[in-house]
């Protein structure tokens, strides 16, 4: 029930304030679908072939979600 909460929490945020600066992707129904937004919406902004990108991932030192305080250009903190 407490993931259920903590999801229903994340979606009513991202609605009631805005997308999120730290995305918990296991909250999320279809993962998949949001990283694939993420890729359509930097190519776009970009101008980049989407079928010649790729999404990588980068390991940050950042172990609480409340040590960051500004979003990303493009991409988002997971």
């Amino acid at each position: 029930m407490s993931h259920f909460e903590r999801r229903y929490k994340q979606y009513r945020d991202w609605i009631d304030v805005e997308e999120p600066i730290v995305i918990w992707l296991s909250g999320l129904h279809i993962p998949e679908s949001y990283l694939t937004a993420l890729i359509q919406t930097t190519c776009r902004s970009k101008g980049w072939a989407l079928d010649k990108s790729i999404m990588y991932s980068s390991v940050t030192k950042i172990m609480d979600e409340k040590d960051i305080t500004k979003r990303l250009d493009q991409g988002t903190y997971i």
